[in-house]
């Protein structure tokens, strides 16, 4: 069966990624890894990047236009196309995932941990805190695995975004934060691997070395992608910039799913022709 798991690293610029994170460079100068740079879509904020990673489809289609459209996702999206097609769905994520893919508005009392064979997301652990640890959500994220098995889950930690908007994007804090996410990474990546996941890494926007993002700086538009799978050639393609719109389309390929009516044909270097 063909199994992802997709580790979306808030706020993280590709300079400072492709600078500081020394383990995913390793995998990539030993041709274990993909690497490329991701232009975002615009706005540049978390909840209509998290709806255009998640569907394919721009802010204009979507119409999750800030992090203040709080309701439920219109459009068809990874998690409910995963679990259409029998394959059990899992996220350790920010909130806003919940509201996007579950239900709107989220309850911290009811709604932390998630647990229904019946919805979109299967089974998760929500986070409400900005500056909740990467050290337990990536626990979070393994424990899911561990227990439910899902062949399409999310992984996705805050700090670096947190961060960011504490010190700026320029900052020795932040540069720290990218190389402490690219340590906890070190830890799981190996075990993943070996129990059958292809792994996607990347984020949702960059960072201003302002602490600001939401505009057209290459600072908080692009992002690092990585990819450690066997239908995708290792190779760094990151003198070439991918549509972040082609990201959603490339995990249906790699789960085996057909896209959706509204994602593109994803133009990915090195995803094998026939995936």
């Amino acid at each position: 069966m063909k199994k992802v798991i997709f580790v979306l690293i808030d706020g993280l610029n590709a300079e400072t990624a492709f600078r500081h994170m020394g383990f995913m460079e390793h995998l990539v100068e030993a041709h274990a890894a993909s690497k490329y740079v991701v232009r975002s879509e615009l706005p540049s904020v978390s909840r209509p990047l998290y709806e255009v990673l998640m569907t394919g489809t721009p802010v204009s289609v979507n119409r999750i236009s800030s992090n203040e459209t709080i309701r439920k996702s219109t459009q068809k999206n990874l998690f409910q196309m995963s679990a259409d097609a029998g394959i059990a769905t899992a996220a350790a994520a920010y909130y806003f995932f919940s509201e996007l893919y579950l239900h709107a508005p989220f309850h911290p009392l009811t709604d932390r941990f998630h647990s229904d064979s019946a919805s979109a997301i299967q089974n998760a652990m929500f986070y409400y805190d900005d500056s909740y640890p990467n050290s337990h959500l990536f626990l979070d994220a393994d424990e899911l695995i561990i227990r439910h098995h899902p062949g399409f889950i999310l992984v996705h930690p805050m700090s670096v975004d947190y961060i960011g908007h504490q010190f700026g994007g320029g900052s020795g804090e932040y540069c720290k934060a990218a190389f402490n996410v690219d340590c906890i990474l070190s830890r799981f990546l190996f075990k993943w691997i070996e129990e059958g996941y292809s792994v996607i890494i990347t984020a949702d926007h960059g960072m201003g070395k302002d602490g600001i993002h939401g505009g057209t700086s290459a600072e908080e538009r692009m992002i690092p992608m990585y990819i450690l799978s066997g239908q995708v050639d290792a190779a760094d393609y990151s003198g070439q910039t991918v549509s972040q719109l082609h990201i959603a389309p490339l995990v249906c390929k790699l789960l085996g799913l057909p896209l959706s009516e509204h994602m593109i044909e994803p133009k990915i270097p090195g995803l094998h022709p026939a995936v």
